[in-house]
């Protein structure tokens, strides 16, 4: 697709701004097809960002995406159509917004609710700075329900400034909205919102308009440019209903499973189906097992779970601080909750896993999916730091299955644990074989009178430390393989008993904090020689999984050449 520039946007007519449309959805559904990336959000919201691009002036003017799922057309129409097809690519474009790609892009985003603080923190910078231009959130109904919208809400009138809101309101976050918020949208659309309910949004400084048809390009002018003319006085929120998917059936009809696309689908069977069929294998034997997820039910493979014990299933849309507080309480009442969660996200509950839950030693389990690296989403999605900042609570037990059997194991474990226990894992796998295991320990997976142990951590570093031990027996070397599958408890007796001198850790998460660093506290006192494999202490772009994991710390030839110098200094 060629670079179409604001000029022609200007001078074109209605109808050539249709094909406009079409030309980008068409670009890409195409592009999405084959390099993956999240599709019928971005289908939904082309009439919109055209309408925007036309009436506003970018890059001067500043917008910020709340997430990034629906930013593909706003790089569309900012010089990079030409590289659109290098999208999520090692070296290509991200599948979010990035300040270091483009001047059009004013804020980096990758997670839900952050454009209406980074909108007024543009918006302050710009009148302290006696600057001109006009300030912009974009933001989805989903991530409308995030406290953080309301936090910056509250701060609206303190700061005294100006800024527009565009509400893309779809129905969706990458499940169907839930909760009262979503209601309130829901009643204005429909035409049925009560005065007071929309007035809530004014009482915060906001001038409410809507709603508009955002996949109408004429509703869609008139709309944004009589909120750049309010705009002028006062901030706005203007509402736009779109429909996700739009223009192709599959995806209007499919919204959920056509939210994120996967180039080639995924490799192995998915952890995630593990975690409903055993969920739903507790909680019909015990009436206290409950399953929470904020607003991630059907990629975590909860939607049976929600269908067969809908009292006992509960999606609090995109709120993870509140979901954790909700399993602590839940847990003082005597259930048993599971917590399923992206890593990634589960860092926005930092602060109430350590005190809501940990510090009051309550039995919730955090299923946390997506752990480790996990390609082209980028930087905010690789899962990479929750060994290090869960390693660091007190009465938090962390596991870290080898395969998916191992997995259905440690979900049965949790069942009779009185305590916190987090069990990180990633999207797809081996089947594995269910054994039973014990909280705590270690497992020997190959055994030899070499004075090299690896201890690794998961199932890639499994894999990984499989290659290097074929290839070190290729040359006639050898060395004893742990699967070291849970980081606390640490199996102490284990590695109190072992003789070996030189010991290598490998663990998909970043260096610092994790299993390595655990395992040299340990030995701290002894003659063993430590070498620590995990990521270096960087930001991991997007790009192809194994690539970026050999890249950044998880290379084979280093993990073999650290066997051969080990061999050469006996």
């Amino acid at each position: 697709m060629r670079n179409i520039t604001r000029g022609e946007l200007e001078n074109a007519s209605l109808s050539q701004l249709k094909e406009v449309c079409e030309e980008i959805r068409k670009e890409i559904f195409s592009t999405v097809s084959v390099c993956g990336g999240h599709l019928s959000s971005n289908l939904g919201i082309v009439e919109l960002t055209v309408a925007l691009h036309r009436v506003f002036d970018f890059p001067k003017d500043k917008i910020v995406f709340d997430v990034g799922h629906q930013c593909y057309p706003h790089k569309l129409l900012s010089g990079r159509a030409d590289r659109f097809r290098s999208l999520r690519t090692e070296g290509g474009l991200s599948g979010f917004p990035k300040r270091a790609e483009s001047g059009y892009d004013c804020y980096d985003t990758g997670h839900a609710g952050t454009s209406v603080s980074a909108a007024l923190g543009i918006a302050k910078a710009r009148d302290l700075q006696g600057e001109s231009f006009e300030v912009i959130a974009m933001i989805g109904d989903g991530s409308f329900n995030n406290g953080l919208i309301f936090e910056a809400l509250n701060s609206l009138r303190i700061l005294n400034t100006r800024v527009l809101i565009v509400l893309n309101d779809n129905g969706m976050s990458i499940s169907p909205t839930v909760g009262g918020t979503s209601r309130i949208l829901s009643d204005a659309k429909h035409g049925s919102a009560l005065p007071d309910e929309i007035r809530l949004f004014e009482q915060f400084g906001l001038t409410y308009m809507g709603v508009c048809n955002g996949n109408d390009m004429e509703d869609t002018l008139s709309a944004l440019r009589e909120s750049k003319e309010a705009l002028k006085t006062q901030s706005v929120l203007l509402h736009v209903a779109t429909k996700k998917g739009q223009g192709y059936p599959f995806c209007e009809n499919a919204p959920c499973e056509t939210h994120g696309i996967s180039p080639g689908g995924a490799c192995g069977q998915e952890y995630s189906t593990a975690l409903g069929e055993e969920l739903c294998a507790l909680a019909e034997k015990d009436r206290r097992v409950v399953a929470v997820t904020a607003a991630m039910t059907d990629p975590l493979g909860l939607r049976g779970f929600f269908e067969r014990f809908p009292d006992r299933a509960f999606d609090v849309g995109i709120c993870e601080e509140h979901a954790s507080v909700l399993c602590a309480a839940l847990a003082t009442q005597g259930l048993k909750p599971y917590y399923a969660i992206y890593s990634t996200f589960l860092q926005r509950a930092f602060d109430e896993v350590i005190h809501d839950v940990c510090g009051q030693n309550l039995p919730v389990t955090f299923c946390i999916d997506r752990a480790g690296i996990t390609g082209a989403d980028g930087e905010t999605h690789q899962g990479v730091f929750d060994l290090s900042y869960l390693s660091l609570i007190p009465n938090l037990s962390i596991g870290i299955p080898k395969d998916i059997g191992e997995f259905r194991a440690m979900l049965r474990l949790s069942w009779n644990l009185d305590s916190p226990f987090a069990i990180r894992y990633p999207r797809a796998g081996a089947a594995g074989k269910v054994n039973d295991i014990e909280i705590g320990k270690f497992e020997v997976l190959h055994s030899t009178m070499s004075d090299i142990i690896l201890l690794a951590a998961g199932e890639r570093c499994i894999q990984i430390a499989q290659n290097v031990l074929n290839a070190a027996q290729k040359d006639g070397m050898d060395f004893t393989l742990v699967n070291a599958r849970f980081l606390k408890p640490l199996d102490e007796e284990l590695l109190a008993s072992r003789t070996e001198k030189t010991v290598i850790t490998l663990e998909d998460n970043i260096a610092v904090g994790g299993l390595g660093d655990a395992v040299t506290r340990f030995y701290r006192n002894s003659c063993k020689n430590v070498h620590v494999f995990g990521y270096r202490d960087a930001f991991i772009p997007h790009g192809n999984a194994a690539d970026l994991s050999r890249k950044y710390g998880l290379d084979e030839e280093r993990i073999l050449n650290t066997v051969r110098g080990a061999y050469a200094r006996r």
